[in-house]
């Protein structure tokens, strides 16, 4: 699969809530690294972040645009109050083994009504 391919199955995945088949799209040693947030290190981390962020609030990925190049996939998206953000995703073997994610996280936080930390 593509880099693409595999970041279209991510979006998918975030947008059900699916934190078994997100995680499953990350290699065992993989890294997603939210700049607002520590690095969470680890397939089974990673999806406990997501388990526990899907339980959180309302989070959707709107689309729009993704670019590839050779093995990295990037996701300028946005959500349904506004908020923007992009993501860059190193994937080989069709595994992802490196994201990070820009957004702004106090905007986030004031829209959903959450403890500024």
């Amino acid at each position: 699969m593509t880099p693409k391919e595999i970041l279209l199955k991510w979006v998918e995945a975030f947008n059900a809530k699916d934190y078994e088949g997100i995680s499953n799209l990350y290699a065992e040693n993989a890294t997603n690294h939210q700049v607002a947030n520590e690095p969470v290190i680890g397939k089974e981390a990673i999806k406990e972040m997501f388990k526990s962020e899907f339980t959180i609030e309302e989070m959707v990925c709107i689309v729009e645009n993704i670019f590839e190049d050779r093995e990295w996939a990037i996701l300028e998206w946005k959500d349904p109050l506004g908020l923007r953000g992009c993501g860059f995703f190193h994937i080989v073997n069709d595994k992802i083994i490196f994201q990070r994610g820009y957004w702004d996280k106090l905007s986030f936080l004031k829209q959903h009504n959450l403890p500024i930390e």
